[in-house]
């Protein structure tokens, strides 16, 4: 089975059957109704939480603006989500986090009961019962998708944490006959950044308020808060680092505020809610999420939100680590984008204005070098309702700072990675018929993004290419514009602007000017035009090289846009395949100064970073459709495991997840603008999905197994199919369950 063009047109179809060793069948079935198992039973938190997945843990709902969990000491780069699974202390449960990042933020309004005397300092690793911290273990550890609970064994204190999608629920159970016990509220504390300015106050005995502004990957961020506790506080006192302050308010960059019990209560609960707006908004968070005191019910609520999600694709399997991997990397792919706003629609845009009751859903926590590979295809499937909200988000921020998103965070651009890689989300997304953009508005959005003078951009317009001694990362940055720029060129066809399609289809080949056709790899370029010495395709040297947390071997595969022309460069199919069979088998030290992120190694296919993700679905452009189904096999065998370090690198706000969940069923965007979705081979038996409006889209495999990776054959809606990929209208197209 080959794949033509990927806008090679196929008769209109509602669902699809393929046969393999095992074989497989889509289309709708009544049954998806009546089963509805609680599908959060599947899934296991602890996934990623160790090794160098740096997965958030603790209680959060789908693309809630609160993650509520605990915080361990930083000590580095597998600390980057606050917690990491070797860690035995916790300093405290904070409300904003990053789930499988490869850098470090947040961490904000850090909470922490205690007993005993006042402590204002977290204490250290070494020593730490100088400080309010505490050890626990696993095994009095209890995770779920909602709710996460924990026994501080240092003060024997039951911590359980809950959440909506602005508020954070805490419950503390304090040990009978305990005598003073303390609550601290550390505004110093925070994720690897530094606060700029911090506040708190006490309104009356039970509402506090206040805020946190800091400086980390996001340069200026903004976060208030107010706190609501279910009994009122006897005493309150407010400390700038260990300083007490007069009154029962505090301003400065180490604000801790104290709540004091002379005899400890038997249960407090806390209602902490935030906003990028103001305290007012806070408060207004609370009353609108959550306006009483049912801990049980709001937890139950948090679980039903997750299992609506989740039950958007519904599996069977035989193996119950791959249906736990399944629906864990679900989970995981809903935590980002997240919230960016106040129940009432207000948010704080790049620039630092207040946008009051905005007309869209603001989002943040844009990671778009990773995700748009994948998770924002998932998305156009399994959440076609948010995605208009995602794009005008990113749109927005266009207007706000002048370009899309590169890497948004909090309403700071932190610049981080190459490309402008929000195009190809936006591109997909206009492509696909998304309700409510304006193709015009994409367009010059996206113009205004490609034909900027920063990171490499000006060479390319002035020299066709960027060269190597001037930029750094120049090949990573050069591949990645073209993909970016035919996304555009796509665009512009379908709007009818011929003149930009040109430009840009011509921009989307100057890949063609990094491959070398004596090595055969993607190699960079000095200002005279000619190949830069000394080359080696394995050494990399983290973005000093020419390739972005990557080497030659990972990056000439990176024209996923136009593998037909990859093919023709390298002079035959045969050429082509033979060069790709070896990137899984080639052996060699990456050297010293490699970057961690290339990880999940196959020879130098690199699973564990992103600029790999499409390569095992590339046999199918020369024909050989079956070495997909083994490599995919393979990268699901091995890459993902249902264990603490079960994920081969940083799960990167969910797309790790993304390529493991359609890769599950048997597809991949390749292109993601391009609409179509190359077959793999499926693990599941059967995978209905609910594509929106009513209809389900069905996988149903026949003979599958470890020992059936391959696809003999297939049908769509009954009728023979040949091709090796899908086209998204047809997915989509589906058809109504009665």
């Amino acid at each position: 089975m080959r794949i033509p063009h990927p806008h090679s047109k196929l008769a209109p179809s509602r669902s699809l059957c393929w046969l393999l060793s095992c074989w497989l069948l889509l289309g709708c079935s009544a049954l998806a109704k009546a089963q509805n198992p609680k599908l959060t039973t599947y899934v296991d938190p602890m996934i990623g939480t160790g090794g160098h997945g740096h997965v958030f843990l603790g209680a959060n709902v789908p693309f809630g603006a609160v993650q509520v969990g605990p915080q361990n000491i930083f000590k580095g780069w597998d600390w980057c989500s606050g917690y990491h699974y070797s860690d035995s202390l916790i300093t405290g449960f904070s409300h904003m986090h990053l789930s499988g990042t490869g850098a470090s933020d947040l961490g904000d309004v850090l909470i922490m009961p205690y007993t005993g005397p006042i402590k204002t300092d977290k204490g250290q690793q070494q020593v730490p019962h100088q400080g309010y911290l505490s050890r626990f273990s696993h095994a009095r550890e209890t995770a779920r998708p909602g709710y996460y609970a924990v026994t501080l064994d240092d003060y024997n204190i039951r911590a359980e944490l809950t959440s909506t999608a602005r508020v954070g629920f805490h419950r503390y159970t304090f040990p009978a006959n305990s005598k003073e016990a303390h609550v601290i509220i550390d505004l110093k504390e925070g994720i690897d950044d530094k606060a700029t300015d911090s506040y708190i106050e006490q309104i009356d005995p039970q509402t506090f308020v206040g805020y946190r502004f800091s400086k980390g990957w996001a340069k200026d961020q903004r976060v208030y808060f107010a706190i609501k506790t279910s009994a009122p506080v006897p005493q309150f006192a407010v400390y700038n680092e260990t300083q007490q302050l007069a009154g029962k308010s505090g301003k400065g960059v180490a604000i801790k505020g104290v709540f004091g019990f002379a005899k400890a209560p038997g249960t407090l609960q806390m209602k902490v809610g935030i906003s990028p707006v103001s305290t007012e908004n806070a408060l207004a968070n609370i009353q609108a999420e959550i306006p009483g005191w049912d801990f049980a019910n709001v937890q139950q609520a948090a679980d039903t939100q997750w299992n609506k999600e989740l039950s958007k694709v519904m599996i069977e399997s035989q193996d119950p680590v791959a249906r736990r991997i399944f629906y864990t990397s679900m989970y995981h792919a809903l935590f980002a984008p997240a919230l960016f706003n106040d129940v009432n629609g207000d948010y704080r845009g790049t620039d630092k204005k207040v946008y009051s009751k905005a007309p869209f859903v603001n989002y943040t926590t844009f990671s778009l070098w990773d995700t748009y590979r994948t998770e924002h295809s998932l998305f156009t499937l399994v959440q076609p309702e948010r995605v208009n909200d995602m794009m005008q988000s990113m749109l927005a921020i266009h207007q706000q700072q002048g370009k899309l998103p590169i890497w948004h965070l909090m309403g700071s651009e932190t610049n981080t990675m190459v490309g402008y890689s929000a195009v190809p989300a936006l591109a997909e997304a206009y492509l696909k018929g998304t309700p409510g953009l304006d193709g015009n508005q994409v367009l010059a959005a996206m113009k205004a993004s490609s034909t900027r003078d920063d990171q490499g951009v000006s060479y390319l317009k002035s020299m066709g290419f960027i060269p190597a001694d001037k930029e750094s990362e120049s090949v990573a940055k050069a591949l990645e514009y073209a993909i970016d720029d035919w996304s555009i060129a796509q665009v512009a066809k379908k709007l009818g602007k011929l003149d930009d399609y040109k430009t840009y289809s011509a921009r989307a080949k100057y890949y063609q000017k990094y491959f070398d056709p004596h090595t055969r790899f993607m190699r960079g370029l000095t200002t005279d035009g000619k190949f830069q010495l000394p080359f080696d395709p394995i050494q990399s040297i983290h973005r000093q090289n020419n390739y972005t947390e990557g080497n030659a071997w990972q990056y000439t595969w990176l024209v996923p846009h136009d593998v037909p022309g990859l093919i023709k460069l390298f002079g035959s199919e045969a050429a082509f395949t033979q060069k790709l069979d070896s990137l899984f088998i080639v052996q060699g030290s990456l050297g010293e100064s490699a970057s961690p992120d290339i990880s999940g190694l196959i020879g130098m296919y690199a699973h564990g970073n992103e600029p790999s993700h499409a390569t095992v679905y590339l046999y199918p452009y020369a024909g050989q459709q079956w070495k997909t189904a083994e490599k995919v096999r393979q990268v699901l065998r091995e890459m993902y495991k249902d264990k603490p370090d079960g994920i081969s690198g940083n799960e990167d706000c969910g797309q790790m997840s993304a390529w493991y969940i359609l890769s599950a069923m048997g597809f991949y965007p390749v292109s993601p603008s391009s609409g179509a979705y190359v077959l793999g081979s499926p693990i599941v038996d059967k995978a209905t999905i609910q594509v929106g409006k009513g209809k389900t889209f069905i996988v149903d495999v026949k003979n599958n197994g470890p020992q059936n990776p391959y696809i003999q054959s297939a049908t769509l809606n009954g009728k023979a199919y040949s091709n090796s990929y899908l086209l998204h209208k047809d997915i989509v197209a589906g058809a109504p369950c009665n």
